[in-house]
């Protein structure tokens, strides 16, 4: 399936347009994780382990979305954002949430 964040694929009129579909992730914080990635941030160092669950969170949440958009009979999604949020009481969870637009080409 095709993923895009551009409106339209160059080429390729779509046949059908079948509608908006989401796919969301939210990731609760290890303790540990936090405590080094805040020496890390002390020090000047990169996060590692933030930017693999990260990494983690962006490719299910869009997993889910193709998922769903191939559910609705689609071969393409298009206008595709990702949007990050940090919820909990304290931050201590991340969400990922993917949309965008189901297209039959």
């Amino acid at each position: 399936m095709i993923v895009s964040t551009t409106s339209r694929l160059e080429g390729r009129p779509a046949k059908e347009y079948l509608g908006i579909v989401t796919g969301e992730v939210i990731v609760g914080a290890n303790l540990f994780r936090d405590l080094f990635a805040s020496v890390r941030d002390i020090v000047g160092g990169r996060s590692g382990a933030y930017e693999d669950v990260l990494q983690r969170a962006r490719e299910q949440a869009i997993a889910e979305m193709r998922t769903r958009a191939a559910s609705l009979g689609a071969n393409a999604v298009v206008g595709v954002d990702l949007d990050y949020e940090v919820i909990g009481s304290n931050g201590s969870m991340l969400m990922v949430s993917a949309s965008g637009t189901a297209i039959l080409y």
